[in-house]
């Protein structure tokens, strides 16, 4: 089966097939042409020689996907979402983990630069991708990441400023006016925003307080930090705002592990609405991401660089989840 029986059965040109099979034939070919060509290529059971389209376009249409580790759900859905648009566009995606998102991560290029078309990167820390930049020239898009960075081809950011803003506001209309905030230790863009949200939304009301602890990503770190941080002198704190959901599970450790009660003594919130928030007891109260939509997005913003189009700029809209680990706090 070739594009030149497409084209006959279609009652088309061959070159008309190429246009459309190629994603080339807008402007050039009307859609009910484009609509009745691949319907055509279905019903055939037609497939692209894509060897031979590739060597002719100078693509290798594969994609380098860089995530700070393959142990959390957030990034294997991003990849998910990459995926997804990558194949319905004859694109592969090869995901390549960063140490933790800290770095540096070792620069893949001397092996596979001349395999790759294009790099994503999602949520990386400040200093991990120094080795990745410059990486043959070719486009970089960021996901979750500092828009203000003049390498990157393209930014896909989720309104993480407002994720924030909203649960903060969330927990002041239930009464809490003494908070933690349980940060992440690693030093990148999605953290710093979360951060500053959360204290200038404090800080517009004058009796609110927030202490900041730090901890690794992981639960038990979270758990000595949250220990400490309702151990410590003066009045316990009543809200527990995690930069996202395994850390707020460390918390909810760190809660009943000193004879107290989650949402009844303190309320834990989390970030990110993964498959844990709703296997705590009581569920988590979180902001969800879509990180299907981010990857999916982030694919397409490639693609777009790739053929010289602009990327979709605006933010991804984010969603409070408010569930059990949250309520008024105590009376006093």
């Amino acid at each position: 089966m070739t594009s030149r029986d497409v084209a006959r059965a279609a009652g088309v040109s061959q070159a008309t097939v190429s246009l459309v099979l190629g994603d080339k034939w807008r402007g050039r070919v009307s859609e009910r042409t484009a609509a009745a060509v691949r319907t055509t290529a279905e019903e055939l059971g037609y497939r692209p020689n894509l060897a031979a389209r590739n060597l002719r376009l100078g693509r290798t249409r594969t994609a380098l996907l860089v995530v700070p580790a393959l142990t959390n759900e957030f990034f294997a859905r991003v990849y998910t979402g990459a995926a997804r648009v990558a194949a319905e566009n004859g694109f592969g995606v090869v995901l390549y983990p960063s140490p933790e998102g800290v770095g540096p991560a070792r620069d893949p290029f001397d092996s596979a630069r001349a395999s790759l078309d294009g790099v994503i990167a999602s949520s990386m820390a400040a200093d991990a991708l120094a080795a990745m930049r410059g990486g043959g020239g070719l486009p970089l898009v960021m996901l979750d990441s500092d828009p203000a960075d003049p390498e990157a081809a393209a930014t896909v950011n989720l309104d993480i400023a407002d994720g924030m803003r909203r649960m903060t506001e969330y927990l002041l209309g239930l009464g809490h006016r003494r908070f933690v905030h349980l940060a992440s230790a690693v030093d990148s863009w999605t953290f710093r925003v979360r951060s500053r949200a959360l204290a200038e939304t404090l800080g517009s009301v004058p009796e609110a307080v927030v202490r900041t602890e730090h901890a690794a990503l992981d639960v038990d770190a979270a758990r000595h930090a949250a220990e400490r941080a309702l151990s410590g002198p003066g009045h316990r704190p009543t809200a527990l705002v995690c930069d996202d959901d395994i850390l707020a599970a460390g918390a909810c450790k760190a809660v009943r592990r000193l004879g107290l009660r989650v949402p009844e003594d303190v309320s834990v919130t989390g970030f990110d609405d993964l498959a844990l928030a709703t296997a705590l007891e009581p569920e988590l109260t979180t902001v969800r991401l879509p990180a299907e939509e981010v990857g999916e997005r982030g694919m397409a913003a490639l693609l777009a660089v790739l053929d010289g189009r602009p990327a979709e700029a605006a933010a991804v809209p984010v969603e409070l989840m408010s569930r059990g680990s949250t309520a008024p706090p105590p009376a006093v």
